[in-house]
């Protein structure tokens, strides 16, 4: 008897909390966040310039609510690119997450939420190609404070009624995702229905529900394998390797011509990147149902070149490093920099101490990042108009490179084994250690890993370290954020 009160005692805590973290990342505060008119600002390989030619002063307040006549330069086109980004944050009322109670990643699934959006963007770079942005991107509504705290006063009760009485939500009636036909017209609007199409089943391998491919409950389920449960912190290291087995176990159709590498102690072997693009079987034609986008390899609007063989696949290449010791070493800011300057970059997932956020872009000596710390409502992706508002950020955030947590995964897109060999001849020139900069953050080796057998006599558990840590060391250097 005991021990069922006690159980009982310990369920209904966790869900108090997980209704406190819904209420309390509801609250969504408008901020503004300033930009240099005299320095250019870098967003995953792509440069704007904001000054104007007859304007002299410092700097502008980027605001998503702020008159379109401030914009100068291209500061609209910058806007548009990265509100086009897929962004995912916390939700709640979503379906109970495997192994566990809990309805909502409120409060810890932020490191989860961040690797989401790096593979949402290899993703992006695979099907529609760098240059594809959302058409209804500029017609996002900013985040509105007062909005936001209205909605999350109904949501505590909301959330308390459901947590308290397992109520089932509108996910239990959930059917596969579905997309109409494309209407007859222009190619130019076929083109664009086209594009859609892509992008609105990008989204949906990232739905909130069992079903969905890259979603929440499929990461946590895998997560289980590692040792790690909902409610948990994940480090930048151990969600690659949750990414990784994601992508490699995925059996939609449309995730057939791509698959995930993660790096070996900071060391990228070509032999093993250039096997994961040969496809071990290729999913046959007939096999491709609606709920995937056509074939990106038979299709013009895809980022894939007819130059691809039709059977090769392309690799997401994620490389856990570590940037310093207990804080980030200055030296590796040039770096970053450089690292975020490429169009086949895709981001580093990492944050500070108790946030972990998706870096995309820097300017001057601040990283621009995409921020997971909003709790929104289930959106059921299954449905074919599902509102796709949610899943796009208007409001872009900086923070200064020395608050940067050491730890983080940085992660490419590579689309064929020519296109590697092109990354990995400049990426070993843009990691030549300076004078001030001893030791490389990661770096390129021929042969498999296997060949050096460098794992040889480790647990499960140290191979997925980014690094082998020095055991005399009491003091905790991880990249695993406490997350409150």
């Amino acid at each position: 008897m005991e021990n069922k009160g006690s159980d009982e005692v310990e369920t209904l805590k966790t869900k108090f909390l997980s209704v406190w973290h819904n209420v309390k990342y509801s609250w969504a505060l408008k901020s503004k966040t300033s930009f240099s008119r005299n320095s250019p600002v870098f967003l995953l390989g792509k440069c704007y310039h904001f000054k104007a030619e007859d304007d002299d002063s410092a700097t502008e307040a980027f605001n998503e609510a702020s008159d379109k006549d401030s914009v100068t330069g291209n500061a609209e086109a910058f806007r548009k690119d990265f509100a086009s980004r897929v962004w995912l944050t916390y939700r709640e009322e979503l379906p109970p997450l495997p192994s566990s109670p809990l309805t909502s990643d409120c409060g810890w699934g932020c490191m989860l939420r961040a690797g989401q959006m790096m593979l949402a963007q290899a993703l992006t770079l695979h099907f529609l190609g760098r240059d594809w942005t959302w058409s209804e991107a500029m017609s996002l509504q900013p985040l509105d404070a007062e909005t936001w705290t209205a909605t999350a006063a109904r949501r505590l009760v909301a959330s308390l009624e459901a947590s308290l009485q397992g109520s089932p939500g509108a996910y239990d009636q959930a059917s596969p995702p579905t997309h109409q036909a494309p209407a007859r017209g222009s190619a130019e609007e076929a083109d664009a229905h086209l594009k859609e199409m892509y992008h609105r089943t990008l989204v949906s391998w990232f739905g909130d529900s069992p079903s969905a491919e890259l979603g929440l409950h499929r990461l946590v389920a895998t997560g289980l394998t590692m040792g790690k449960q909902a409610g948990d912190w994940y480090g930048p290291s151990v969600v690659a390797h949750i990414l990784k087995k994601a992508v490699e176990e995925a059996m939609d159709p449309g995730l057939a011509g791509i698959t995930a590498y993660v790096s070996q102690d900071c060391t990228v072997y070509s032999a093993d990147v250039i096997d994961s693009h040969g496809a071990p079987g290729a999913a046959p034609a007939s096999a491709e149902g609606p709920e995937a986008p056509p074939s990106p390899q038979s299709q013009q609007p895809v980022s894939v070149s007819a130059s691809v063989a039709p059977d090769a696949r392309a690799v997401v290449i994620l490389i856990p490093v570590r940037l310093g010791g207990e804080k980030t070493n200055p030296d590796y800011f040039n770096l970053a920099k450089s690292i975020l300057s490429l169009d086949y970059c895709i981001g580093i997932i990492g944050g500070k101490p108790k946030q972990a956020c998706y870096f995309v872009g820097f300017q001057d000596d601040s990283l621009i990042y995409m921020d997971p710390h909003y709790c929104q409502s289930f959106v059921d992706v299954s449905t074919s108009d599902f509102p796709l508002q949610s899943f796009h950020c208007p409001s872009p955030k900086k923070m200064p490179f020395s608050k940067m947590d050491p730890s983080c995964t940085i992660g490419f897109y590579s689309k064929s084994a020519q296109d590697y060999e092109r990354i990995s001849q400049e990426l070993s020139k843009v990691l030549q250690p300076s004078a001030k900069e001893k030791y490389p953050a990661f770096t390129f080796m021929q042969g498999h890993g296997r060949d050096y057998d460098l794992s040889a006599g480790l647990t499960p558990q140290k191979r997925e370290w980014p690094f082998i840590r020095d055991p005399r060391r009491t003091v905790t250097t991880t990249g695993d954020f406490v997350l409150l």
